[in-house]
Formats: structure tokens, sequence, C-alpha cells
């Protein structure tokens, strides 16, 4: 028996839509991570990007569990000092609901130029409407 291993051009992606509304943020990115790797497939190949994209709404109605949305933060460095930047849950739900559930993601993924390219198939939008309907997404259960 041969090892299947899936070539750059032989792989189908489709759309998937997966709507935020009352998911809890990491399980929700846990997810989403799957299908942008394409584990979820039985032609995974870790060196190609077997991944489907993915088209998340309702991206602001996500939530967390516990106290961490008065606990947890979120930092940034410029690189230079005093440069830090410290936000919460709760400025970043206000600002840019969309960037909580893209971090999540991105830290999921692989750290290399495939998990880069993974990340950019991700499609996060705050409200019920996105511009994919061409793409006709298929609804992803999320169990």
């Amino acid at each position: 028996m041969r090892t299947y291993m899936a070539k750059k051009g032989e792989v189908q992606q489709s759309w998937h839509l997966v709507d935020a509304e009352d998911g809890v943020v990491g399980r929700l990115a846990s997810r989403i991570a799957r299908v942008l790797m394409g584990k979820h497939r039985p032609e995974y190949t870790p060196h190609v990007d077997t991944g489907d994209y993915v088209v998340v709404i309702n991206a602001s109605k996500a939530r967390f569990t516990g106290r961490k949305a008065e606990q947890q933060r979120y930092y940034r460095y410029s690189g230079y000092p005093g440069g830090l930047y410290v936000r919460t849950v709760s400025d970043m739900q206000e600002k840019h609901p969309e960037d909580i559930l893209r971090l999540a993601v991105r830290r999921m993924l692989p750290k290399t130029k495939l998990g880069r390219h993974m990340l950019r198939k991700l499609k996060i939008y705050t409200g019920p409407e996105h511009p994919h309907e061409a793409q006709q997404p298929q609804p992803l259960t999320l169990k």
C-alpha cells in the first residue's frame, strides 16, 4: 500500500458558513482552525493546503465563558520603549469585534507561510450579511 499525498492542484476547496452568535470564542476558533487546515478531510496532507474557506457572520455576538471578558488582555508591542499597548476584551468588542476571533484562530494555525496562507481563507464579518453569496457557502455545523 502506498500512502496518499494530496497535491496542490488536486484539492477542491469549498466554502463554509459559520454563525458565531452565542458561540464560545475558543470552541469556535478550534473548529474553524481545523477546517482551515483541512483536518476534517480524509485526504489531509500536512505540507499542502487542503483546507476550505470559512465565512463567519455575527462575530460581534460571540461570547466568553467565566470571567475572561473582564480578565483577558490583548498585547501589542511597537518595538519602541514604552510602546506596549494593552487592550481588554470589552475594548476589542467595541472597536474591532472580528479581531477577537481572528486572533484566536491565528494562534491555533501553524506559524509558517502555509499557516499565513490558511488565515487568508478566513472571512469574518460583525453582522449577518456577507459579500460571498456567489460562492454558495454551506452551513457548517459545529458540534
